[in-house]
Formats: C-alpha cells, sequence, structure tokens
C-alpha cells in the first residue's frame, strides 16, 4: 500500500515520500506547516486513498494523554452503588475508551489522527511515548493491557505553537509543508473547480501572491482561504479584468474578507490604497 495524490488532494513528491516513509517505519508521522495548508486533510486523503478507517483525535487545550488512552468514571459508579444498580459489580461498565484504545482494537488497520497535539499541556507528547511507540498501554482498574492489533498509520499535525519534546520528536518521522508554489497551487485549485476560466485563476493567482508577499501582513491567506476566494469569485461572477485593475481605489482585493483575517492587515491595505492615490495626484 502506498500513498499517492487523489482526485482532491494534490500531494508534493516529498509529502508523498513522507507519508509512505513514515507507513514503512511503523512511527508516527508529524506533519508541521502554515495553517490551512492541508495538514489536517491529509490524514483523511491517506485514509481515503488506502481504504482505511479513520479515528480523529482533535486535541484541545484541556485534552489530556489519559483521555486518549481511557478515563474511569468513579463519580457515576458511586452515584449508581448509591441507587442499587448491579452494573457497579463490573468495573468495566465506567471505563470510557479513548481515540487510542478504539484505534488499537480496531478491526482492520486503521488512520490515527492526532490533531494539532501543540494545543495542549507541553507535558502531552511526552505522556504518550510509550504507548505510540509499543502500541500498547495497561488499564489499572481491569488490570488488562490494552495491543494494537493492527498498528495504525498515525498521523500528528502541529501549528508550531509551542515546541515539542526532543524525545518525542525522535520517535516521528517529521515533515514541514512547505506553502505550495504557483504551479501546484495550480494543479490544487484544478482540482477543486475543473470548470473554472483559466484566464480568472490566473489573475486571482496573480492577486493572491501579491497579497502574501505584502511587507507587514499579520496573517498571510492560505490555501484553504485561496479555495474559498475563488468560489466567491465564481459564484459573484467578478470578472478576470477586475482582478488585473491598476486603480488604486481598488487596490484591495474584492471580496477581501476570504483572504484578510484581522482589521490590522485591512488596514494596512487602505493606507497602501490611500498612499498609492496620493503619489498618483502627485504625479498628475
Amino acid at each position: 500500500m502506498r500513498f499517492d495524490s487523489t482526485d482532491t488532494y494534490i500531494a508534493t513528491e516529498d509529502l508523498r515520500v513522507a507519508v509512505n516513509a513514515a507507513a514503512v517505519l511503523e512511527r508516527p508521522l508529524l506533519i508541521k506547516g502554515e495553517p490551512g495548508t492541508g495538514k489536517t486533510v491529509l490524514a483523511q486523503e491517506v485514509a481515503r486513498a488506502l481504504d482505511m478507517p479513520l479515528i480523529e483525535w482533535h486535541v484541545k487545550s484541556t485534552t489530556t494523554a489519559q483521555q486518549g488512552l481511557y478515563e474511569y468514571d468513579a463519580v457515576r459508579r458511586l452515584r449508581d452503588s448509591q441507587l442499587g444498580n448491579d452494573s457497579v459489580h463490573d468495573i468495566s461498565n465506567y471505563i470510557m475508551r479513548g481515540k487510542l484504545w478504539e484505534a488499537f482494537t480496531n478491526d482492520t488497520k486503521p488512520v490515527l489522527l492526532i490533531d494539532e497535539i501543540d494545543k495542549a499541556d507541553i507535558e502531552f507528547p511526552n505522556d504518550l511515548l510509550l504507548e505510540l511507540d509499543r502500541m500498547e498501554f495497561f488499564v489499572y482498574e481491569t488490570r488488562e493491557t490494552v495491543r494494537a492489533a493492527n498498528r495504525p498509520i498515525v498521523i500528528i499535525t502541529s501549528n508550531n505553537e509551542k515546541e515539542l519534546p526532543d524525545a518525542f520528536l525522535r520517535r516521528c518521522f517529521f515533515h514541514y509543508i512547505s506553502f505550495p508554489d504557483r504551479e501546484t497551487m495550480l494543479r490544487i485549485v484544478n482540482v477543486h473547480y475543473p470548470d473554472i476560466q483559466g484566464e480568472l485563476v490566473r489573475e486571482a493567482l496573480n492577486l493572491f501572491f501579491d497579497v502574501r508577499e505584502v511587507p507587514g501582513l499579520k496573517k498571510r491567506p492560505s490555501t484553504s482561504e485561496l479555495l474559498d476566494w475563488i468560489k466567491l469569485l465564481m459564484t459573484e461572477d467578478i470578472p478576470a479584468e477586475v482582478l488585473r485593475s491598476k486603480d488604486p481605489s481598488k487596490l484591495i482585493p474584492p471580496l477581501y474578507g476570504a483572504l484578510l483575517k484581522n482589521e490590522q492587515d485591512v488596514q494596512l491595505f487602505e493606507r497602501l490604497a490611500f498612499m498609492s492615490r496620493r503619489e498618483q495626484r502627485g504625479n498628475d
């Protein structure tokens, strides 16, 4: 089984190599890159391409590693004992299985996504070292060991919000998704919008990459934002000539809310438009 691009996901050669190398080595694949470059979608596409079930664990700031294994609901058991419920005699009734347990006991080899691991506490990755390395963990309440019947393909994403521990990094195969170049981006757009006019996508890409290169931009637009913007351009029937207009009053891209995500960047473009208008008047 080897992963390749799909009909809805363009994977570069180095990304395909990384996915397949991690699978061969049976190590977690740690994916980093700008937000919106397709890190989470990668796991979904790998599962679809290889016809594997996908198990998703979306990490939050309050998530603990233990939740990925299991949780013991002692409060519910105490309440049931007070009510005379016979289920209290079997402690397994109060064990809530986590995503790793689900992946380890799946009937077929799954893809396990641990999404945005850097959102959690700094000790979170270290707390999963042995479990991800040995593909097993011990349940103290029931005195049983849960082992992976079919070792899952583990894909871990990070937005680089905090540094990950060296011990954790040593156990992973690492890949950074570089921002797509123009040729790759064109292929991505064509996959999502095969009927788009060539002139429109050409001018949209010109403007998009120009926006990303504006100095001082707080958040550069990503691939997902480009796709949203192009969809709006098509829906609103914006002609290509509007995108290549040199009119200083139209320096801010049409439907800019899909590309610019904070007021500082909008104000930056407004200032640039104002300065461009003043410069033009000075030349007249």
